[in-house]
């Protein structure tokens, strides 16, 4: 899913504030830098990701902080933590991109997102067949991305 344009990445940060006054918490230049960075990118950033970006910006924010910002934009319900079976979580941001899953690959790590129509559908049914309501639901697919197939394909070959 894209990043967001640069009017929509400062709307969210915005509501990101808003939540933190809302909640009497401070608002701060490293929970905005923070916040910035995780909405504003296209991918699914570790906390170590994070603070390499932060720290070539010339940011100069710890582990620590980071750690407790992030928890606080997964409760303002706008970033994501996901758990890809790596012993770590990865955070996306959810406000303003439509409804996916993940493909992540178990050699690499790639996490590629995706959109299913029927899956999507085929959800509640099955919740139907068993007695259960159907509320919300996170799918996760593990296998071998199309590169390292390749890679492992190629190597055969030689």
């Amino acid at each position: 899913m894209p990043s967001p344009d640069s009017a929509e990445r400062a709307q969210l940060v915005e509501r990101f504030r808003r939540w933190l006054r809302d909640q009497r918490l401070p608002v701060t230049h490293p929970r905005d830098v923070i916040a910035d960075l995780v909405i504003g990118s296209d991918s699914h950033e570790s906390v170590g990701t994070i603070a390499a970006q932060l720290k070539a910006r010339g940011e100069r924010i710890g582990t620590a902080t980071i750690y407790r910002t992030l928890d606080l934009l997964v409760r303002s319900g706008l970033v994501r933590a996901n758990e890809f079976g790596e012993g770590f979580r990865r955070f996306e941001r959810v406000a303003g991109k439509e409804r996916h899953e993940h493909l992540v690959c178990v050699r690499c790590g790639r996490v590629v997102e995706f959109a299913n129509e029927r899956l999507e559908r085929m959800l509640p049914i099955i919740g139907d067949e068993h007695g259960f309501r159907h509320e919300r639901h996170r799918v996760e697919i593990f296998g071998t991305c199309r590169d390292c197939l390749q890679r492992e394909l190629g190597g055969l070959r030689s």
